[in-house]
């Protein structure tokens, strides 16, 4: 007879995680200051990194849910392992380390270097590719968010007024193309004229990217029947779509993290440990079959995650503090988690 796991169980590695990451920050702190001030210091960045990536990213772990409820159990297990070290070592490492090569037009050892040495001038040169990061990321989310609530097929409505009207917008063939187009054009009329090329870049690069993953994903789920090895496939393509949408949660995180600290390794640690706490609540969620018992709450992801994307493009406009983002998000998901028990009562 088998017994649902405890939530402790679900909490076992990212525990593990945070016990060897902050010993990690406690370490460099000395490393890096040289006296107890310092260890306190990075131990107090690094926790702070991390409650920040969690909150930033609940939203990611209920839509990774969803997802994986519809993938074979041996492309869930590569998600949530090689997922993992995509998510920590490619975002938050390789990620930073991409943009200021390409933006300062350096050579990637060369960007580790300056990385170490100048960690002021790595956060410019971070600070300066927020725009066109703002741009593909708030391209890319918007259309997540659209593509769910835009869907003749829908059958669960929240807020019902707003949601049953964008249903019937779904009959119409790219009208969540179109309206992310004229947000894109509206703020990019509203910035400086030397930046525009840029933002206007970068969000086609969101729409593309958007376009070519899902398309990918839908071809391949299409065909996953034929054949074993197809059906394999078809698990490739909600993973790609999957680490594409992790990829684009992060952009928030691993920006925000340079306005507390410049240090690329206390970034990594900080956010890696909050990565780990989202990952193992996509893994509850899909094994207590949450989504299911509380009917609103990927109805709260999703606005959370159309709140995200409005915030990205703000931001290329103005500064907006990561608390108000994250608070935005973890707000949604409360009233829809709420809504979700009222309705639970009225059914019983």
């Amino acid at each position: 007879m088998s017994t649902e796991r405890s939530t402790l169980s679900y909490l076992k590695w990212p525990l593990i995680v945070t016990i060897i990451g902050l010993g990690l920050s406690g370490w460099l702190g000395w490393a890096t200051e040289g006296n107890f001030s310092g260890i306190v210091s990075f131990l107090i960045v690094g926790t702070v990194l991390a409650a920040l990536e969690i909150a930033l990213s609940f939203d990611n772990a209920i839509v990774n849910a969803n997802k994986l409820e519809e993938m074979t159990p041996v492309w869930q297990r590569r998600f949530l392992t090689w997922g993992i070290l995509i998510a920590v070592f490619g975002m938050r490492i390789v990620f930073p380390l991409a943009i200021v090569a390409i933006f300062a037009w350096i050579n990637p050892f060369a960007a580790v270097h300056l990385a170490l040495s100048d960690p002021d001038e790595y956060s410019r040169i971070i600070g300066n590719a927020h725009g066109p990061i703002s741009a593909f990321g708030g391209t890319f989310l918007m259309m997540v968010a659209l593509k769910f609530f835009i869907d003749e097929d829908k059958s669960i409505d929240w807020i019902e007024m707003l949601e049953r009207r964008l249903r019937v917008w779904g009959s119409i063939r790219g009208f969540e193309i179109a309206f992310v187009l004229v947000i894109v054009l509206l703020i990019c009329q509203s910035i400086p004229e030397k930046d525009q090329g840029v933002f206007l870049t970068s969000a086609v690069m969101g729409l593309l990217v958007f376009t070519m993953v899902d398309g990918l994903g839908t071809y391949l789920d299409n065909i996953a029947g034929k054949t074993a090895e197809i059906g394999a496939k078809g698990g490739l393509g909600a993973f790609l779509y999957l680490e594409v949408l992790d990829a684009s949660f992060s952009f928030d995180g691993v920006i925000g993290a340079f306005a507390l600290t410049t240090n690329i390794l206390l970034i990594a640690i900080g956010l890696g440990i909050g990565a780990m706490y989202v990952r193992s609540m996509t893994i509850m969620l899909v094994e207590r079959g949450t989504l299911a018992e509380f009917r609103y709450l990927e109805h709260g992801a999703f606005y959370s995650i159309f709140a995200l994307s409005v915030v990205m493009f703000l931001q290329s406009l103005m500064h907006v503090h990561e608390l108000i983002t994250g608070g935005v998000g973890m707000a949604l998901i409360g009233l829809a988690f709420y809504a979700s028990i009222l309705h639970n009562k009225r059914e019983a």
